[in-house]
């Protein structure tokens, strides 16, 4: 079954007809915006090639003693020599090319010269990239040195929380799938899921609908069609779920209670045979 009619604008009658008999049964289904076509789906895989390699070459270098504003630098020089642009810079008022959130920070944090890495950190860089006029959207998870074992667990379950949501997200399931797949994983291991931010669409803009909630319950939320991109980046903590964010920079999300937190972050694609996934 083709995703597209010959003009690249229009559904095949295949998947309009499917949407529509959703629609029918009552269920939320997307808008034609938030499915994208074959030229915007390639251009996205490009961007998130960049944005893949941007964290690959952070991985090279990232050590105990360098500075988060050092982070800043491989990020903002590898994205602009590979002709893109860092997503963040200016976003909104961010004034640097990449977050870098550090143990009990859990997302947000801007990078500088006075916060330097050390042994035993854990530190979140989550990379946007874009690329042609093209978004992608990514983050890992860092560990500096001889990291304890509490906090590598808190690490290793929060990329299985991401490969679960992943493996949750399925041509004609639903956004609430990936909820319960988190939150259940999460919780079963003793942690929380942050609530207050979520996944979103991505590719034409930075942020897009729908918003892609890391708690929830299977069958419920929009329908997955193919031709959605979004992220999927849950954000665990290691105590309670509570947040706040940093009066002194009004960006940085920190736990309430300032145990660690962990998150791991992937643009994927639905397709009619499952799951591509763009960005590592």
């Amino acid at each position: 079954m083709m995703l597209f009619s010959r003009n690249n604008n229009k559904l095949a009658p295949g998947i309009e007809e499917k949407i529509k008999k959703y629609r029918r049964m009552g269920c939320t289904v997307p808008t034609r915006k938030m499915i994208k076509n074959e030229e915007q789906i390639a251009g996205i895989r490009e961007s998130s090639k960049i944005n893949t390699g941007v964290l690959d070459h952070v991985a090279q270098h990232i050590k105990a003693g360098m500075s988060t504003e050092d982070v800043n630098t491989l990020v903002h020089e590898y994205t602009l020599a590979h002709g893109a642009i860092p997503a963040p810079l200016n976003y909104e008022g961010f004034p640097k090319s990449v977050c870098v959130s550090i143990n009990e920070e859990v997302c947000h944090g801007i990078p500088s010269k006075d916060v330097i890495l050390r042994d035993g950190d854990i530190v979140n860089v989550d990379v946007s990239t874009i690329y042609n006029g093209y978004f992608s959207d990514a983050s890992r998870m860092f560990l500096i040195g001889d990291v304890s074992p509490e906090r590598r667990r808190l690490v290793d379950v929060t990329r299985e929380c991401l490969e679960l949501g992943i493996e949750a997200a399925r041509p004609w399931g639903f956004l609430g799938d990936i909820g319960e797949a988190i939150q259940e994983y999460a919780e079963s291991n003793g942690y929380s899921v942050v609530r207050e931010f979520c996944g979103h669409g991505v590719g034409i803009e930075f942020h897009e609908r729908p918003e892609v909630e890391h708690v929830g319950r299977r069958g419920t939320g929009m329908l997955l069609v193919p031709g959605m991109i979004f992220t999927i980046e849950p954000m665990i903590n290691m105590g309670k779920p509570g947040i706040f964010i940093d009066e002194e920079n009004g960006w940085t999300v920190i736990t309430e209670d300032e145990k660690p937190s962990a998150q791991w972050e992937n643009t994927i694609l639905i397709t009619e045979a499952g799951v591509e996934r763009l960005t590592w």
